[in-house]
């Protein structure tokens, strides 16, 4: 089968950062399903790895951590699936990715696509949408009960665009999204945050128009640098979450307010093969249902169409700069 892959860490300009290359259709275990690709979604995730990593002498690594696509193959424990089911699922860090015509995944992290969306913007939901439930839920433990506020730091990126709608429709929490430019602002507001304000100008903004102190905050990117406006605005006893790597993190600006920290990262269900694995298939079964009741939107914004070397470099690229609003996905 054809995949893209790369063998040594490159800049994405560079010709041989992402490569074509011929690999055997994988093979399933007892709890796996083989799918055939029919989109694929980019993550800064794709991006840092490709960067960074240096795989073994003489192989390729194979990216992709979002698909959609179509169930050709079962294996012998599955039995929520059925050959030809249309399913989406971000896949396990771990294991090859699905810039691949096929793609073997645990079907525990899988579930069948929203009915109402194409491949290509259920492609771009699985990570991002379990990214802010588990964080929403599992780190944070909000509830629907949970009249309070929270502090969504990146609001018009992947996660953020989930948190905002998840928050929206699950919660009553007053929402404060982050955001700097025009269109990222009108995107925050069109996915549902009661108020957008300036990251730049964390609490400046947050005394001029008279915002509560935010009993739960969740920073998506350069935590380390907002760290010191969170500890000064974030209410006594609140909770922190955050999904990026900064370099130092010296959370004892925090401990006089007595405030938790939770970091989230979406694979360590199926890195560690954890007894709450299939809570992501579960996950993703409930956004279908939200998406379908349309409570929920896609957070497509870019479509590039054919999965190619040469497409998935534009991809990388667009993620690479850091100013994306949505997700960007490669269609066949």
């Amino acid at each position: 089968m054809k995949a893209i892959g790369f063998n040594t860490p490159l800049p994405i300009n560079n010709v041989n950062s992402l490569l074509e290359i011929e690999l055997p259709i994988p093979e399933i275990g007892e709890y796996d399903i083989l799918v055939k690709i029919q989109a694929v979604s980019v993550n800064p995730a794709d991006v840092k790895i490709r960067a960074s990593h240096q795989p073994q002498a003489g192989n390729y690594r194979v990216l992709g951590y979002d698909a959609a696509g179509i169930v050709t193959q079962l294996g012998s424990k599955v039995s929520q699936f059925a050959i030809g089911d249309k399913v989406y699922y971000a896949g396990a860090i771990n294991r090859m990715g699905s810039n691949a015509e096929y793609q073997a995944v645990d079907s525990r992290i899988a579930a069948k696509m929203p009915s109402n969306l194409s491949f290509a913007e259920a492609a771009a939901l699985p990570l991002t949408m379990l990214t802010a439930w588990e964080t929403l839920f599992d780190r944070l433990n909000i509830n629907k009960d949970t009249a309070q506020t929270l502090l969504l730091i990146g609001g018009a990126g992947g996660v953020g665009s989930a948190t905002i709608q998840l928050a929206k429709a699950l919660t009553d929490l007053t929402i404060i999204a982050t955001a700097s430019r025009p269109e990222s602002v009108d995107w925050c507001r069109k996915l549902g945050a009661d108020y957008v304000i300036n990251h730049h100008q964390l609490t400046q903004q947050f005394a001029e128009y008279k915002l509560p102190a935010p009993e739960f905050v969740f920073s998506t990117n350069h935590t380390d640098s907002y760290l010191p406006q969170i500890a000064n605005l974030i209410a006594p006893q609140g909770k922190l979450a955050l999904i990026d790597d900064p370099t130092v993190f010296d959370i004892n600006p925090l401990k006089g307010k007595s405030v938790s920290v939770h970091w989230e990262f979406m694979f360590t269900r199926s890195l560690y093969s954890t007894t709450d694995m299939q809570k992501q298939g579960e996950i993703l079964t409930n956004v279908s249902k939200l998406i379908e009741q349309k409570r929920l939107v896609t957070t497509l914004t870019h479509t590039l169409y054919g999965l190619n070397a040469d497409n998935l470099k534009q991809a990388h690229t667009l993620v690479e700069q850091g100013n994306m609003v949505g997700k960007v996905v490669l269609a066949l």
